[in-house]
């Protein structure tokens, strides 16, 4: 596959070079080769591509609603006929397993076609009055222009996420990728909906530094609504310019996400799910497990289960379709994985698999006799390494669980259902899963997080509502009476 062809912005409607002065690089994060080189987008770039949305937006509003969907139809259809060439740049450029890369392009499609209907949707309503002769109508319409920031660890489905919605509701968007995955996140989908027909400057993308550009991207005037997917820290950032400059502001952040195993659960079942929900994208996912807080009863039992299962996954090069575990983004990460460890090893954790290391390829890893307080439940991984922390009761289980700043994804495994429910009602968090692993994610339903793991709720209605504004526009009938 030529991936040197994915060597320019895409601004304006028109395929061209940034006005930076720097050159980056694209590499395979398994073996450092070299996939394509970018001049990336500066200022101007970004001021030039959200004034082109800005124009563009005006015309994609009035498009027919039918037709927008049809639009938004074909580019499905396109990633249809495209799916071998996504899935094949989300291994070579994201290190994704074939396993990961076929859920992420199949996550993504779920989105794009959710969507598609948006346009039918934007329904509006007739209200009465406590004025004589009055008509109260809201209209539903399109915020105008989102800027997207997207990360690096699902770049595709997680880019699709916002984009697809954006761009349903009568958005335009201007789409600043991860510069690690800037093909996967950011300029195959502008040659998708380029393709299918979207007005010339209704998406644009830009592929630049956050340390050249500073805050240009989130502070420029146009955007009315940012979309940001990554670390809280930055999330932080960004949720403070917008409340500075009155931008309202979508944030999907990070997790310390727990799975509880009660002492009534199925053991086999519970070990099946955490090395899923673990495991998957080398725990590289905001909805990984992190911590899974197991009653003492069957810590023996589901540590031994778990080892098992763990110890049986494929890792090294993603290119292999037996590998379930490629590599890191990049080695910064397994450095700083390997120091959670090893401080966590030093405050008494225990090695129940010790993965070796090789080039960014970070085997599964077990650590038990953890507690809460050790770096390696406290912060959020992002790596193939978990924890299992042994409680002594349901309610020390539910106190752990809340005891993290974060409240994103989790799970219960219990072994009646509708108890499972009951101490999932009681975690501090936006999504739970009974029975099941914390890597949920579905078009049509809500998702989002509690605390510090962000703001808002993508999917479904929920996104259709962050990505639109309402209008209210009374109709006085009748000759109104007034005071004076």
């Amino acid at each position: 596959m030529a991936f040197e062809k994915w060597n320019k912005q895409f601004i304006a409607g028109q395929w061209r070079e940034g006005k930076s002065e720097t050159v980056a690089t694209d590499e395979n994060p398994y073996d450092q080769s070299v996939l394509t080189q970018i001049r990336l987008a500066n200022q101007e770039d970004i001021d030039e591509a959200y004034r082109a949305a800005k124009e563009a937006q005006k015309e994609w509003e009035q498009v027919n609603a039918y037709q927008r969907s049809a639009v938004m139809e074909r580019a499905a259809e396109l990633l249809k006929e495209r799916r071998e060439e996504i899935v094949r740049i989300l291994v070579e450029e994201n290190g994704a397993s074939q396993l990961k890369a076929n859920i992420e392009a199949d996550a993504a499609l779920g989105i794009l076609k959710e969507a598609a209907t948006f346009p039918i949707r934007m329904q509006g309503k007739i209200m009465p009055s406590v004025i004589p002769g009055k008509e109260n109508r809201i209209y539903h319409k399109p915020a105008g222009v989102v800027g997207i920031i997207s990360p690096f660890n699902f770049p595709f489905h997680l880019t699709m996420r916002s984009l697809a919605p954006a761009l349903g509701a009568g958005n335009g968007v201007v789409l600043k990728p991860d510069l690690q995955t800037m093909i996967s996140g950011g300029l195959f989908l502008g040659k998708l909906f380029e393709d299918a027909g979207i007005p010339k400057g209704l998406l644009n993308v830009t592929v630049c530094k956050s340390s050249e550009i500073g805050d240009a991207f989130v502070e420029h005037p146009i955007p009315r609504i940012i979309s940001f997917t990554g670390s809280t820290p930055v999330g932080r950032h960004i949720g403070e310019l917008c409340g500075k400059h009155l931008k309202r502001v979508a944030l999907e952040l990070g997790g310390n996400n727990v799975m509880i195993v009660l002492k009534d659960a199925d053991i086999d079942r519970a070990a099946g799910s955490a090395a899923f929900g673990k495991f998957l994208n080398s725990g590289q996912i905001c909805m990984s497990l992190n911590r899974i807080i197991v009653e003492r009863p069957v810590y023996d039992a589901f540590l031994q289960a778990f080892v098992e299962r763990a110890s049986r996954l494929r890792y090294g090069d993603p290119r292999n379709p037996d590998v379930v575990v490629g590599p890191l983004i990049n080695n910064k990460q397994v450095v700083r994985i390997q120091k959670l460890i090893d401080d966590s090893i030093a405050a008494g954790a225990k090695f129940a698999l010790q993965g070796k290391v090789e080039g960014n390829v970070f085997a599964p890893t077990i650590l038990s006799h953890v507690t809460n307080d050790m770096p390696i439940a406290q912060e959020e991984i992002f790596g193939p390494v978990v924890g299992v922390i042994a409680v002594d009761s349901e309610e020390e289980a539910i106190r752990v669980a809340n005891d993290s700043e974060y409240g994103l994804s989790g799970a219960v495994h219990a072994g009646s259902i509708e108890h499972g429910v009951e101490v999932a009602q009681q975690i501090e968090t936006g999504m739970i899963h009974v029975n099941d692993q914390g890597v949920n994610d579905e078009p049509i339903v809500a998702f989002g997080g509690e605390k510090a793991s962000g703001l808002g709720r993508y999917g479904g209605e929920w996104a259709l509502h962050e990505f639109t504004t309402v209008k209210w526009i009374s109709v006085q009938t009748k000759p109104r009476e007034y005071p004076f």
